[in-house]
């Protein structure tokens, strides 16, 4: 459990390392690129098929029609790590999940998020107990976490509010592209 915890705090310096530099600008700066692309990013979400368990039935929901989430640019779970740049981590991680877990964010091309979804993932949920060893406190003990949605389990609106946060994070503002919306002076006429 040592060399995890070792390289759970190496992926996290590392990260945090990817953050000073991103914001910092570097050699150039141009402000104003750099802004275009953030809300590129944040329109453009593409999450990982990562379930562990009765959370990823409402991650899952929230990509069927009722809810849509590809209205809020988050529109394909791709099936492989280096596809994506958001990780939900959505159910209990294990003692024996964590390395794997920890990999497919290491595979992850930045900028990468990540989103912890239900009290499992958060805080090791009802599964924390004296006699449940393998079950790991919290997955931002593993990986940087940037928003937490509580709950057991969450709604599929709570993980769409999930991602409006972190779109506000990226970006600076909440929904960055403006949805179409119907003019307020549309009446609808009965048919004769």
């Amino acid at each position: 459990m040592k060399e995890i915890e070792r390289y759970a705090q190496y992926l996290r310096n590392e990260s945090a390392a990817g953050a000073d530099t991103v914001e910092g600008g570097g050699l150039l700066n141009f402000p104003l690129t750099r802004r275009v692309l953030q809300v590129c990013q944040a329109n453009s979400l593409w999450p990982m098929t990562f379930g562990l368990a009765c959370c990823a039935i409402e991650m899952m929901a929230t990509g069927m029609a009722r809810v849509d989430m590809a209205r809020y640019g988050a529109e394909v779970f791709r099936p492989s790590a280096r596809q994506c740049d958001l990780l939900i981590v959505s159910g209990t991680v294990t003692k024996k999940m964590a390395p794997a877990l920890m990999t497919l964010y290491e595979q992850m091309p930045a900028p990468k998020w990540v989103i912890a979804m239900g009290n499992c993932a958060i805080s090791g949920g009802p599964f924390k107990v004296e006699e449940n060893y393998s079950v790991i406190e919290g997955v931002d003990t593993l990986i940087p976490v940037d928003i937490y949605i509580p709950g057991c389990p969450p709604r599929p609106e709570a993980l769409i509010e999930g991602i409006l946060k972190l779109q506000e994070k990226i970006a600076g503002k909440r929904h960055p592209w403006p949805q179409r919306r119907m003019k307020k002076s549309t009446k609808i006429h009965p048919i004769d």
